[in-house]
């Protein structure tokens, strides 16, 4: 959930509810804030090129074709395993305000996960609690981890009014939530005026306020305590304590791997630190900070001593600038952006979310362009990729998703490189060196009308490549200083990568020879020095008279190749027809040749 503007209201599915509220337990007199924990390094216990999906979007449907939508996940769960997804981002789980009507952040009832009759149904607008068990069940057994959704900033609903005086002011407001239908089970932990600071009042959605605000709004006022119904006081430890034990028994109860925590700007900082300290562990986590500014998340991961990831908000508006500039803008924007350069670690980059592509919400979706933006995150040495799951499924996306991510998964390793000297207005190129294992790749992006192609130094010297995306069919192969000119189509993409190459060695017996000459391998391929003599390959005649060299030539790719002597005055002898040929296969191999 991202921020409306101060003094607004959007409550989550159906429409605002008077005087939604709730918060406390059996009075505790207010207490000082508790203290800042201590910082705790940062321990995401995430996939090695994982790929998260944020598996729900804004009123998804509470039936499709007759199932919930924690069974339509759970039907989802082995193809979205094979195409690469690591973890699921599920929406918040709990009773909301408005029933099935509610799309969780409007909770109610955080114990309620589709279990008891409570606003109007038992299950949630995902289904019952044993659908979502068996939901994560099925994910888990597919090897996709499960991030839930925490929304601890406010209620909403509550179950009855309740009067007090605060400061000379009567107050008659919703703020006594007593869950009757739960009957205590799980937490007997009840919430009244006194765990709130204020609650947003109808019909104008102003405010009743009767304790101090946890905090003063700060990064111009776009941080503030008040977002939306009855404002959890965190500067009272009771709720902290109960929030903390709240965390630990939805961990408990669904085996999370991990947490998207929502509306963490809202929230008093120390608490999300002792919440982070108490509750999460070695998991992963991912704060909903909407800062549109790199300087302000590096602020705020500071504060909170690197426990939580933030989403990279200002890289989702870079690429809202290439989407609106629509073939105008200067990719050039795209060098070193956002927070998944500046701090991968902590990074969770993402194109779109159930807050942006929203008819109803304060934003509006990226629509043109979009598969260069998966393009970029997903390749990209540093940043944690979410896929949107409205992406990938209703905007028929999938497909070229699912090729981008199980790309990342074999080739995008190693170092990044940004080519700033080759970069334009319309074509940006990156690239991955690969490791021991992995080839690495090159990407490119062109929003421009024209097809257009960029000669480049590559990692990949010798090299025979692809565009394992499908958009474009041409084979390229590199010098030996890893250049080539590569294509690529207008208002497209492309990711050249390396084809796997077999180690062959030459061995040739030759005994015709005399102090001064040496043999030479040249042949039809850029490896093999395109049939130029300057480019030929000397050989090792150190176990004379038989003669070798080592050569990685692309495997599957047939080549001819003669052999020539060379005196040092550079005259040849060129071996006679016809050509050898050969094509490469395996890791290794080995080929002896006669002089013909």
């Amino acid at each position: 959930m991202q921020t409306p503007l101060p003094g607004t209201a959007r409550l989550a599915g159906a429409a605002a509810l008077l005087f939604l509220a709730g918060c406390a337990k059996e009075a505790a007199a207010p207490s000082a804030s508790p203290a800042l924990a201590s910082p705790t390094a940062s321990a995401n216990a995430t996939t090695v090129n994982g790929t998260m999906m944020q598996g729900f979007y804004w009123d998804v449907p509470q039936s499709t074709s007759g199932q919930t939508w924690w069974q339509v996940l759970s039907g989802q769960a082995s193809e979205l395993s094979q195409a690469g997804i690591t973890a699921m981002w599920l929406p918040p789980a709990y009773k909301g305000a408005a029933g099935v009507n509610d799309d969780g952040y409007g909770v109610y009832d955080r114990y309620d996960l589709g279990e008891f009759n409570q606003k109007g149904s038992v299950a949630t607008r995902y289904g019952t609690l044993s659908q979502l068990q068996s939901c994560i069940s099925s994910l888990h057994g597919k090897g996709i981890q499960v991030y839930e959704d925490m929304v601890m900033n406010h209620f909403m609903g509550a179950d009855a009014q309740e009067s007090f005086a605060y400061n000379g002011t009567n107050y008659n407001v919703w703020t006594s939530f007593t869950y009757p239908a739960r009957a205590n089970k799980y937490s007997s932990y009840q919430w009244h005026y006194y765990n709130f600071n204020g609650a947003q009042q109808a019909p104008n959605n102003g405010w009743y306020q009767w304790n101090p605000w946890d905090f003063q709004p700060y990064n111009n006022g776009d941080a503030y305590d008040n977002l939306m119904g009855c404002e959890v006081r965190y500067a009272d430890p009771n709720q902290v304590n109960e929030t903390i034990n709240w965390g630990n028994w939805m961990t408990t109860t669904l085996g999370l791997d991990g947490y998207r925590v929502d509306a963490g700007k809202h929230m008093l900082t120390s608490f999300l630190n002792s919440w982070f300290d108490g509750v999460k562990s070695s998991r992963f986590a991912v704060s909903e900070v909407w800062f549109n500014s790199v300087s302000e998340l590096q602020s705020y991961i500071s504060a909170t001593g690197g426990r939580t990831s933030l989403f990279d908000v200002p890289l989702h508006y870079t690429f809202k600038a290439m989407s609106d500039g629509n073939g105008s803008w200067d990719m050039r924007g795209l060098e070193f952006a956002g927070l998944t350069e500046a701090d991968g670690a902590h990074s969770v980059s993402f194109v779109d979310n159930h807050d942006t592509d929203n008819s109803g919400g304060l934003y509006s979706p990226i629509v043109n362009l979009k598969m260069l933006a998966y393009a970029y995150i997903l390749t990209r040495e540093k940043g944690y990729p979410c896929v949107f799951y409205k992406d990938y499924y209703n905007y028929g996306l999938g497909a070229q998703i699912k090729t981008l991510n199980l790309i990342r998964q074999a080739h995008a390793y190693g170092a990044g490189y940004e080519y700033t000297s080759v970069d334009d207005a319309d074509v940006y190129a990156y690239s991955r060196a690969g490791d021991a294992s992995h080839t690495g790749l090159l990407l490119m992006l062109n929003d421009g009308s024209s097809n257009a192609t960029k000669t480049i130094s590559t990692p990949f010297k010798n090299a025979t490549l692809t565009d394992l995306t499908g958009n474009n069919t041409s084979t390229i192969t590199t010098d030996a200083n890893g250049t080539a000119t590569f294509p690529v189509n207008s208002r497209s993409y492309s990711a050249w990568v390396p084809k796997p190459t077999t180690s062959v060695t030459f061995t040739i017996n030759y005994s015709n020879t005399v102090t001064g000459q040496n043999l030479y391998i040249v042949g039809s391929t850029g490896q093999l020095g395109s049939w130029n003599t300057a480019n030929a390959i000397q050989l090792s005649g150190s176990a004379f008279p038989n003669w070798t060299v080592t050569i990685p030539l692309t495997a599957g790719i047939g080549v001819q190749y003669k052999y020539f002597r060379k005196d040092g005055s550079g005259n040849i002898l060129w071996e006679g027809d016809p050509n050898n040929s050969l094509t490469p296969s395996g890791t290794s191999q080995s080929v002896t040749d006669t002089w013909h």
